[in-house]
This record gives structure tokens, C-alpha cells and sequence, in this order.
């Protein structure tokens, strides 16, 4: 693709020899002899306004990706100020012959009315049968033969409305306007366009002010007003301006908010509005064009029209004025917003809350992990006490069994020596007695032999009593009830009642759980006939189907239950006894209040090995 951009021709005819000389260079004749489309484009406005850097950016690529033979590419701007002066329209004309008197285009664009105006007076001159594609914001220009183009109305009223959402005490507004013929064009569409918003909103025409004067009034409005922003190209001392540099000085001095009609004005000081795009406007013009370049008659496509009007604010602007934001009206474009401190460190912030929870993490987790293992090491110091006094009471206990051991043997080595040894020595004297009283056939040797019948028998009484306290017999025979009543019948005298009952208890249980409870009773009873005093003791036996409830109760003395732990043997084996068959127990007792022995054995399961009556 090849561009060219050229500076409007002066009324001086000097330069416009210099133009023809060089469109006669033999360069540019080789280059148009090439197959690619020649496009001229011709601005209505000069050539740093807004519209022609849009179209001289924009028109070349749309054309260009649109084209596979390639695009050589002219500019031309018309300085509209100007072109009320014959002379000057007559020099243009003479500069555009000169320039491209050798060239046929493919196709003239033409963009706004003083331009359009020009193709249709001079077209046919200067460019034969060359069709054209047009853009105006107005509906009354006229369109010529072999031509189509996009008709887009000037919409001002949008900028209102969009200006009165964001100041709804929006009261006064004041209009800018300039002396130029495309200046007051502008301002006429405006007040025909405003009148619907008369009486709500009083409007005030600033036009044909000088900039001095202008500014002056821009710097003291009322409350409740605003700017509207519509073309200045000459002001009313006839100083020529560009039109987005003087809505700068405008914007700056102005002491209410202003707005705009086309997307050019932002970043120059206005809150926004409903703007034009210029380059949605080069887009619909470019998709005409192009199809006017692939061979389709201009006469033949309709005009194009749309809605090339988008709703804009500065956000500085919002905050200059201080305009709540949520007063924009929605689906407004909001640009140059400021980054917050979450858009511009997001990144970083997000990296050190990661971080911080990480750290926290891991803090929570040393400190659970060290509540864990203090727990553990004072579960640990626990055990190890547990298992010193464990140790302690084992210790003491075995010394103890050691000497209940001895102390056994020692009872039961008296028994033996003073029961059974002395009635088996008087036996034998008995039995030598009756040897000699034989031999010397004396008659009473037969009283001597019923006494020694006699003693045979105490003596195999004592030791069947001393074989059922070792071990009752009776237990493993006849169960636990007929131990336990025999033992009551035992143990009872005329000091001390022994009452035993019983209800519910299974007939059959395990040897070692019906030995267990045998012997608590054995040496609950012992210890209330030797330290007691009582004069009743009850014996309680109840079975249900969770296990056996055992009670012992006494009114006899009592004792103090801390003191007994360290003395005797009786308690601890009670202890001892129940562990392997998971039963408790429980002592109430206190000194002159009597003793109440309760204990509770789980059933064990059924089938248990070595089952006994019970």
C-alpha cells in the first residue's frame, strides 16, 4: 500500500505550478500504471482535526485488509473556514487538476458537505466516471449519480439527556459556538434540537463572542449549569482555532461541568456524553467503499444508515465535579480511570495474603502440633505417674501378698498343730491305750474306741473345713447362690445376723466370674465379723440382662476409706478381682455410719468357657 497525505493548497499559484511539476514525475507516472486501487479521500476539515487523523489511521488499513490487489492511497483536507471565499475554492480546484490530472481513481471519498459539495460541482471535471462514497450528519445533502454513502443524523439531544442524569438540578445550559459557516451550521442543529428541552432547561448561546469575552462568562455561571460544547473554528474576533484546542481552553475556565457530542473531545475536559465515534464512522464508510472497489455499482447499494453514538464519561472529570458515580447512566463507557490500589498491587497483595495465610497456616499448625504434643507429654507424665503408682501399689502389694502369704501358711500351721496335730496326738495315746487294755483283756477298751471314732471325726472335720475355706468345693458343684447361702449360714452367729437374697441371677456363669464374687463376699463378710461390730449385714444379689449388682451393707463402725487403702488387703484385692471381668465397686463408708459395698460385673458373653451352675 502506498499513502500519500498533502497540505491544502494555498490561493498563491506558484506553489500549485510546483504541485503540477510534480505530479509529472516519471516515478509516480510507473506507479500508476500498477494494478493497485487508487483511493482518494477529500476532509471537509483541516489536517490535524480529529476526523482526518481518524480517517488517514483508520481508512488505509480497513481498505487495505479488504483488498487483495493492494491500495494506493490519497489524502486532501478543505479548510472549511476558508472555503466561502471564491478564490479560494477556485484554487483548490485548479491544485486538485494540477495534482491528479494524469490519475483515475477508483474511487473518491468524501467526507462531510463542503467536501461532498466539491465532488459535485467539480467531479465530472476532474474526475470522470470515477463513483463516490460519502459520509454526512446531515439528511438534506443532495445525492448524486454513481454515489452511495452513510447518512448518520448529528445527534445532540443524547448529550442532554446523559448530562441531565448526571446533574439532576441541572437548570441552565450554556452553548459554545464559533462565527465559522460550519460553526453556526452546527449551532442551528443545536437549537432546533434543544427545543424539546425547553421550558425544563433554559439555554443560553454563546456564539460569536470573542475568546476573552467568552471566557469571562465561562468563568462566573450559575449554579445548576453546564457547558455544551459544539464547534469553534473562528471565534467573533475572527481568530481562527482547531476546535478540540479551544474546548481545552474552554474545559479549563469553565466553572460547570462540560459536555460534547463526538468521542474526539474526551480526554480534552469534558464529563462526556453521547458521543459519535469517528472511527465507527471510518469503519461503515470503509465497508461501503470496499464494496464499491470489488465491482459493485455505487448507484445500485442503498444508503447505509446507524447508530454510531456511544455514551461516554472521564472518570477525572466525575471526580472533579464531584458527580456520584452511580448516577452514570448503565452501559456508559467510563475511561482514564485511575487504578485503584487493588488494580495496580492486586498482584502483590494477593501474593502477601497468600503469603500471610500461608504463614498463618503454618503458625496454626505449630501451635496445634505443639497443643498436640504438650498434650501428648502430659498424657505421657499421666501414664508414667499411672504407671509408677501402678508400680508403687504392685510393689507394696506383692510385699503384702508375701506376708498374707506367710501369714496364711503361719494360720494355717497353727491349725494343723493346735487342731489336727493335737487331736491325732491324743488319737494315737487313745489308740496305744486301747493296745495295752487289749493285751491285758480288760473290758472298757471298747468306750476307749468309741472316743477314738470320735476324734477321727473331728478331725476330718477340721480339715474339711480347713479344704472349703482354701477352695469351696461347693462353688464349682452347686454355683454361686448355694455357695453364697452356705457361706451365710457359715458365718452367721448369735452376734452378728448374716441376711443373703438373691433375684435374677443367671443360671449358669463363668467358674472364674462366680469365684470372683464369691470371694468379694467371702472377705466383705470376714472383715465386718473381725473390725465391723455390726449386729446386721445384708447380702443383695440381682441379675437383669446388662450384668449383676452385688451390695454388702452393714450398721456397724465404719472406717475411714483413704486410711484402709494403705492398711489392708481386703480392699485391693476386691479391686484386683473385678479388673479381669471389667467390673467396678464402689465403698460408702465413714466412721460410726456403717459400710455399703456396691459392685457391678458386665455379663460375660454367652458360651463363655467353663461355665458353672449358678
Amino acid at each position: 500500500m502506498r499513502t500519500r497525505t498533502d497540505r491544502s493548497p494555498a490561493s498563491c499559484w506558484p506553489l500549485l505550478i510546483v504541485v503540477a511539476l510534480l505530479v509529472q514525475n516519471p516515478l509516480d507516472v510507473a506507479w500508476a500504471a500498477g494494478v493497485q486501487k487508487k483511493v482518494l479521500v477529500l476532509y471537509s476539515t483541516r489536517r490535524d482535526a480529529q476526523i482526518s487523523v481518524v480517517g488517514d489511521r483508520e481508512m488505509p488499513r480497513i481498505l487495505d485488509q479488504g483488498l487483495t490487489e493492494g491500495l494506493d492511497f490519497y489524502s486532501e483536507y478543505i479548510d472549511q473556514a476558508r472555503f466561502i471565499d471564491p478564490g479560494y475554492e477556485t484554487a483548490f480546484r485548479d491544485f486538485l487538476r494540477l495534482k491528479y490530472g494524469g490519475q483515475r481513481f477508483d474511487l473518491v471519498i468524501a467526507i462531510q458537505n463542503t467536501a461532498i459539495q466539491l465532488f459535485d460541482t467539480y467531479g465530472p471535471e476532474l474526475f470522470p466516471d470515477t463513483p463516490m462514497v460519502f459520509f454526512t450528519d446531515s439528511g438534506a445533502v443532495r445525492r448524486t449519480p454513481n454515489s452511495t454513502g452513510v447518512v448518520i443524523e448529528l445527534d445532540l439531544r443524547g448529550t442532554l439527556v446523559f448530562a441531565e442524569a448526571l446533574q439532576p438540578d441541572l437548570r441552565q445550559v450554556f452553548v459554545v459556538s464559533g462565527t465559522a459557516p460550519g460553526d453556526k451550521d452546527y449551532e442551528s442543529r443545536a437549537r432546533e434540537q434543544f427545543r424539546s428541552f425547553e421550558p425544563r432547561l433554559a439555554f443560553t448561546y454563546l456564539s460569536g463572542l470573542t475568546t476573552k469575552d467568552l471566557e469571562g462568562r465561562l468563568a462566573a455561571l450559575p449554579e445548576h449549569s453546564a457547558v455544551f460544547y459544539v464547534l469553534v473554528d473562528r471565534d467573533g474576533a475572527g481568530e481562527n482555532f482547531h476546535p478540540i484546542e479551544y474546548l481545552d481552553r474552554v474545559a479549563k475556565v469553565a466553572n460547570a461541568p462540560t459536555y460534547c457530542w463526538v468521542d474526539s473531545a474526551m480526554d480534552h475536559g469534558i464529563v462526556g456524553g453521547s458521543l459519535k465515534s469517528q472511527s465507527a464512522e471510518m469503519d461503515a464508510v470503509g465497508r461501503l467503499a470496499l464494496r464499491v472497489l470489488h465491482g459493485e455499482s455505487a448507484d445500485a447499494i442503498p444508503i447505509a444508515t446507524a447508530d454510531l453514538n456511544i455514551r461516554q464519561a472521564d472518570w477525572r472529570q466525575l471526580r472533579r465535579w464531584s458527580i456520584d458515580e452511580t448516577r452514570v447512566p448503565a452501559g456508559t463507557l467510563i475511561a482514564f480511570r485511575e487504578p485503584s490500589v487493588w488494580d495496580r498491587y492486586s498482584r502483590y497483595i494477593l501474593g502477601a495474603v497468600a503469603l500471610l495465610l500461608a504463614q498463618s497456616a503454618l503458625i496454626v499448625g505449630l501451635i496445634a502440633q505443639g497443643a498436640r504434643r504438650r498434650k501428648a507429654e502430659a498424657q505421657v507424665r499421666e501414664q508414667e505417674a499411672e504407671l509408677r503408682t501402678s508400680h508403687e501399689r504392685i510393689h507394696d502389694l506383692a510385699g503384702r501378698l508375701l506376708l498374707a502369704q506367710e501369714a496364711e501358711r503361719s494360720r494355717i500351721a497353727r491349725e494343723l498343730h493346735d487342731d489336727i496335730s493335737q487331736q491325732m496326738a491324743l488319737l494315737a495315746v487313745e489308740l496305744q491305750r486301747m493296745a495295752g487294755l487289749a493285751r491285758e483283756g480288760r473290758g472298757d477298751s471298747e468306750a476307749l474306741a468309741r472316743g477314738a471314732v470320735e476324734r477321727v471325726q473331728g478331725v476330718t472335720r477340721s480339715l474339711r473345713d480347713l479344704s472349703h475355706r482354701l477352695h469351696p468345693a461347693r462353688l464349682r458343684l452347686l454355683g454361686l447362690v448355694a455357695a453364697l447361702d452356705g457361706l451365710q449360714r457359715e458365718l452367721s452367729g448369735p452376734d452378728m445376723a448374716i441376711t443373703f437374697v438373691h433375684d435374677g441371677v443367671p443360671e449358669v456363669l463363668p467358674q472364674d466370674f462366680t469365684l470372683c464374687l464369691f470371694r468379694i463376699v467371702q472377705e466383705a463378710l470376714q472383715n465386718a465379723i473381725k473390725h465391723s461390730r455390726a449386729r446386721q449385714v445384708s447380702v443383695r444379689l440381682v441379675g437383669d440382662r446388662d450384668g449383676l449388682k452385688l451390695t454388702i451393707a452393714d450398721d456397724g463402725v465404719g472406717f475411714d476409706l483413704a486410711e484402709a487403702w494403705g492398711r489392708g488387703l481386703g480392699l485391693l484385692s476386691m479391686s484386683e478381682r473385678l479388673e479381669p471381668i471389667d467390673g467396678t465397686f464402689k465403698i460408702d463408708s465413714t466412721p460410726g455410719a456403717g459400710t455399703r459395698l456396691e459392685v457391678v460385673a458386665p455379663l460375660p458373653a454367652e458360651g463363655a468357657a467353663d461355665a458353672v451352675p449358678a
